[in-house]
């Protein structure tokens, strides 16, 4: 049930002029539940129904026709608060929960609409580093709570393997490079090359007009190129798939930018025919002076071709494939610019569906304050940062539970738990300094908090049952949901009952911390009942009725967690 509309249906007879919407728009939950379940301030109606706030909460009050839903209404200081019944309340929550399972908290929002999402992104011949996990995980996530609000998503991992880094390092592998050590060392080999090509290059000048040419070469189609730069695109992506197993995270698509090196030719003579293209210098650019942008160059010199152009094909491209409702990219907020530039030219090309074409930004990630970069060996291996994770975990299981069974899948799913929710609790726009002490710190308001709440619901569970799990057919008919009416069971029943609106904010804003957060609050409510209400009692009527609470909180963090890519273990 839909609280918030019932109310505002309630109360629209009574407030002359204002749309049943409009006071839906303007309900809000109280933060204390003193003042109520549910709230309207009633101050921007003030001045379209020429009545002072307090004035209409005192009208709406006396006009109030008692309904089955609410307990009683109070007019306070220009609020119009409403207090539920809480015997229906728990009734209505808890038995969705229990009809839905493994759905609770879904709609079909997006029900045969389709929606690209390019996320994640590494650079071939780079390492997979911390900076990568943002991109990866926030994607990841928005994907999730897309396909559970019924989308059809199509998750597209765009490759960065092509441009002009690919002259730099087939032109390093030439110079100083051999094939045991990089059969041997793989990626990391690669990388020593790379930061060997630009601390030459600093002497040597020469080296970045020959890696252009190489470049403008493998696009033409050479064939030593073209064999070397397949060599390095099969070591890296062997390293990636390692961290996406790791991550628990996959893709419908791996066409990287390489993929649209046949297909920019038509683009650009589009470009042509559509008097967009100018030359300037002997470079082609789209000018955006109009738009208070600088141009966007689509030729160099030399002929080669650059991000814009890539990016614009593969736009037209994706729509012409997946017809999307929306194309989403995630990337850090450093290339706003980028995407802005791209995204007008796609307009001045006539296409209407640019407007469907959106950036999502995160924040940046740096080493003490130092920007991550490959080329100057500052970065930290995402692998190192997950195993020692997962060691710290093992460490833990060990002193506090060494008899726990399958001790390294658990240690697997909450060390590298620890490290998304982390990165997904704070808003995505956030810049980040990394630090190993933070990212190792597992108290407080972290994944593995949240993951234990889930395991403390399993343990109760089991406890109660003697099995793993309960039976839930037809148990809700029997419960008696009065003894669910006090301020604890209420508070972990207001949490359950928001689920399915933070999902749905968190799709509408592109924020997965929206969830995040959530599963926060709703750990903590819990633990307050768990800690104020003793659930396996001996009256067996009140001990169900608890359990049954414990059961719709452990449904929806499940639910929860798998929606920001965490894994719900049952004991730890």
């Amino acid at each position: 049930m839909n609280y918030k509309q019932v109310l505002a249906a309630g109360l629209a007879p009574h407030l002359d002029g204002v749309q049943e919407e409009t006071i839906a728009d303007l309900i809000e939950y109280p933060p204390n539940p003193q003042m109520g379940d549910l709230s309207m301030p009633c101050f921007k109606l003030s001045k379209q129904l020429r009545k002072a706030p307090h004035a209409i909460a005192e009208e709406l009050k006396q006009r109030w026709e008692a309904h089955p839903v609410f307990d009683r209404v109070e007019a306070v200081s220009g609020y119009f608060n409403v207090f539920l019944n809480g015997q229906r309340f728990a009734e209505e929550v808890v038995g969705e929960i229990y009809d839905l399972q493994d759905r609770y908290g879904s709609q079909q929002i997006g029900q045969g609409r389709n929606i690209v999402i390019d996320f994640s992104s590494p650079n071939i011949a780079k390492t997979f580093h911390i900076g990568h996990l943002r991109s990866t995980m926030i994607g990841n996530a928005i994907y999730k709570i897309h396909e559970f609000l019924g989308y059809n998503c199509v998750g597209i991992n765009h490759l960065g393997d092509w441009g002009t880094q690919f002259g730099k390092l087939i032109v390093a592998y030439q110079l100083w490079g051999n094939q045991a050590a990089v059969e041997a060392e793989g990626i990391d080999e690669l990388q020593r090359l790379y930061i060997k090509f630009h601390d030459e290059a600093e002497s040597k000048p020469e080296l970045e007009t020959e890696a252009r040419l190489c470049f403008v070469r493998l696009e033409q189609g050479d064939e030593e190129a073209l064999k070397l730069w397949k060599w390095f695109v099969e070591i890296s992506l062997k390293e990636f798939e390692k961290m996406y197993a790791l991550l628990g995270v996959k893709f419908d698509s791996y066409a990287g930018e390489s993929f649209y090196n046949d297909k920019m030719d038509a683009v650009i003579e589009e470009l042509k025919q559509k008097k967009l293209l100018e030359e300037d210098d002997g470079a082609q650019l789209v000018r955006l002076d109009d738009f208070n942008m600088p141009p966007a160059l689509m030729i160099k010199k030399d002929g080669g071709t650059l991000y814009h152009t890539r990016d614009v094909t593969a736009a037209i491209y994706r729509h012409n494939a997946y017809d999307f409702e929306k194309c989403i990219y995630v990337t850090d907020a450093g290339q706003s610019l980028h995407f802005q530039q791209w995204f007008k030219v796609i307009e001045l090309m006539g296409y209407d569906w640019a407007s469907k074409l959106a950036h999502v930004p995160f924040g940046k990630v740096s080493l003490e304050g130092a920007k991550l970069s490959t080329r100057k060996g500052n970065v930290i291996r995402l692998e190192e940062l997950l195993t020692q994770a997962i060691e710290k975990t093992k460490v833990i299981i060990n002193e506090k539970n060494p008899s726990l069974e399958n001790r390294d899948e658990v240690a697997r799913q909450v060390g590298v738990g620890a490290i998304i929710f982390s990165d997904l609790s704070n808003n995505r726009i956030k810049d980040i300094v990394f630090s190993w002490e933070d990212a190792l710190n597992f108290d407080g308001e972290t994944g593995p908090y949240v993951q234990y709440t889930h395991v403390r619901t399993c343990s109760l569970l089991r406890k109660a049952n003697g099995s793993e799990s309960i039976e839930l057919s037809g148990a809700k008919d029997a419960l008696n949901f009065a003894l669910l009416d006090n301020p604890e069971a209420q508070g972990v029943l207001r949490q359950l009952h928001l689920f399915k609106e933070r999902v749905e904010q968190a799709m509408h804003k592109l924020e997965p911390s929206v969830v995040s957060r959530y599963l926060v609050d709703l750990a903590q409510s819990f633990n307050r009942f768990y800690h104020e209400c003793p659930i396996l009692v001996d009256d067996a009527e009140l001990r169900q009725a608890r359990l049954a609470l414990v059961k719709s909180v452990q449904i929806t963090m499940r639910n929860g967690l798998c929606l920001i890519g965490l894994e719900a273990p049952e004991k730890m």
